[in-house]
């Protein structure tokens, strides 16, 4: 008999605790309060698309120090302009039955009010991290709900060499606006003043 602890105490937990997730859960259709009850209790990453779990590859450290340091430019923008920032774990309700785990997040103050305490609706900008295991979720179905979600900006951050995308949402839908890369600044066109410099974004410490 295989005792699995939620969340997981040990490194080498991780995997096994994925796979059980998805073993005993990844079929079942879920309601929205057993999503948020679930996600409560556990550090692995969940998101829930069309009332089904998707359990997310747990990051690698290079992933971590990029979704840290874009997180650190984006608190510091909302502690200026009194919005508000967050990194994952904290899920975003797209629709029903659809909350998804983007790794960085901004609200502006007008839409506090978005903030619920174990989740938030769309926020003002989104920033994911892309990994091998993620990339095609993220620039495809993710790209495709978000704009769905009426949520104004998207960033998408390269891992290894410097290349931030930005797309910004059209009547509808996502148009790439600009691409980043070293030596440039990342300037946001749905949040007034927000500037990241790319090589910032890439710094190791």
């Amino acid at each position: 008999m295989t005792v699995l602890t939620i969340p997981p105490t040990r490194a080498k937990d991780m995997q096994r605790a994925k796979d059980f997730l998805f073993e005993v859960y990844g079929e079942q259709l879920w309601t929205e309060a057993q999503y948020l009850e679930l996600s409560d209790r556990t550090n692995q990453l969940i998101e829930l698309s069309e009332g089904r779990l998707a359990v997310l590859p747990m990051p690698t450290d290079e992933h971590q120090d990029l979704v840290w340091n874009v997180g650190e430019a984006l608190k510091a923008w909302a502690r200026k302009h009194r919005g508000r920032s967050f990194i994952a774990p904290f899920p975003v309700r797209l629709g029903p039955r659809k909350f998804r785990e983007p790794d960085v997040m901004l609200y502006s103050a007008e839409h506090w009010d978005r903030v619920a305490k174990q989740h938030g609706k769309p926020p003002d900008l989104v920033v994911e991290v892309l990994s091998p295991s993620t990339e095609k979720t993220d620039t495809d179905e993710k790209l495709a709900e978000y704009a769905r979600a009426s949520i104004p900006e998207y960033w998408v951050v390269s891992v290894g060499m410097p290349h931030v995308r930005q797309y910004v949402l059209e009547e509808g839908q996502y148009r790439l606006n600009a691409e980043w890369g070293a030596g440039e600044t990342v300037r946001a066109v749905a949040l007034p003043e927000l500037e990241v410099v790319v090589d910032e974004i890439y710094r190791s410490e």
